[in-house]
């Protein structure tokens, strides 16, 4: 003998019924609200909860979920979607647990931590969630990257400190607002740069794919090393190779570069090389004309003469071979006088600095 379940009846004050027809007629309300308001007030006027769901669009199980949840609930059960779902298996603590585990040092014998490793380590944590919370952090464990932060206290200030010191904002500003009628110049040096002999060709492969390459042995030349100067304003590059890298070359270099400038006042940017900054710089004295701004330590990737150093090394020197020293060095002055052809300057658009510290650890994340 089947069983007729009643449906759950709606009695509605005149209040509720005003509430209602408001929130089913409003077009601002959410359509799901709407929906719910119109299900109990067909509810309320008799309707059978099967009729409610082909007159409101829904199924006779979503009707008679509403129906039940405002005669329990009233007007504050329409606002509530109800538990969906199951409770989570991880909680925020084992997101905490994963971080931690990658300030500890990884088991012995491997060099660090990879997502089976961390969920061993865990015991009651699933590799895969490990996968979904280093995604969520960004947190890449196979890609190795070196960085070198400032520990110069100064290092954003905005003022000058020593006479013989910038801050990274004052050699910004050298970048962005140059002192007018003077030059600003970045100088520095590529030391060490190999005259290596490689047999080079084209390799063809068994599946018909043919390869560019060089071989894996050598043979050593010598070394050059080259100072160069960067006109920020221009781009343009004046280079000069030497045997060795010491004060008497830096001189000999800069000697040139006031020669090539004769009556301009020159600011130069350098690092904290201690051939370039001497105790007492006889040299600068003897000229007024020229003035030195050191970037902060650890800092010299601010100097602009090192991403021409990238271009050089990777336009000029990568995958070239040399028979001798003397045919890098004439290698190395044609390139830059093809480079100085259409040479353009960089635009540096970062006006302010920042300092940043590194964070300790992935927990403090």
């Amino acid at each position: 003998m089947n069983r007729i379940h009643e449906a759950t009846p709606i009695i509605l004050t005149e209040a509720e019924r005003t509430e209602l027809e408001g929130l089913a007629r409003s077009r601002k309300t959410e359509h799901r609200l709407r929906q719910r308001a119109r299900i109990v007030l067909f509810a309320a006027g008799g309707m059978a909860t099967r009729a409610i769901g082909r007159k409101v669009g829904c199924t006779t199980g979503t009707a008679s979920k509403w129906r039940v949840r405002y005669a329990e609930r009233r007007l504050a059960g329409l606002d509530e979607t109800g538990n969906r779902g199951s409770v989570p298996k991880y909680t925020v603590d084992a997101t905490r647990r994963i971080l931690r585990v990658l300030d500890l040092r990884p088991p012995d014998g491997y060099g660090r931590w990879t997502g089976p490793l961390i969920a061993k380590a865990l015991g009651d944590v699933d590799v895969q969630q490990v996968w979904r919370v280093l995604r969520a952090y960004k947190i890449d464990l196979a890609t190795r990257k070196s960085w070198c932060e400032s520990n110069d206290p100064e290092f954003a200030a905005s003022r000058r400190r020593r006479a013989s010191s910038a801050t990274a904002a004052e050699v910004v500003g050298l970048y962005m607002a140059p002192p007018e009628n003077a030059i600003v110049i970045s100088v520095d040096e590529k030391p060490s740069i190999q005259a290596l002999e490689r047999r080079q060709g084209y390799l063809k492969m068994p599946n018909g794919r043919a390869l560019t390459g060089q071989s894996h042995d050598y043979k050593r030349h010598g070394t050059t090393t080259l100072f160069a100067a960067l006109n920020v304003a221009t781009g343009k590059v004046s280079g000069r190779q030497y045997k060795r890298r010491r004060r008497i070359e830096f001189l000999d270099f800069m000697n040139r570069i006031v020669a090539e400038h004769p009556g301009r006042e020159l600011h130069v940017i350098l690092d904290n090389l201690n051939t370039h900054k001497p105790k007492n710089d006889r040299w600068l004295k003897r000229h007024p004309n020229v003035h030195f701004h050191f970037t902060p330590t650890k800092a010299s990737w601010l100097n602009q003469i090192e991403i021409w150093f990238s271009i050089l090394a990777a336009k000029a020197l990568a995958g070239v071979s040399f028979g001798n020293r003397k045919d890098l060095m004439v290698h190395i002055n044609a390139f830059i006088d093809a480079y100085n052809v259409e040479a353009k300057p960089f635009v540096w658009t970062k006006s302010q600095v920042h300092q940043k510290r590194l964070k300790p650890c992935f927990a403090h994340q």
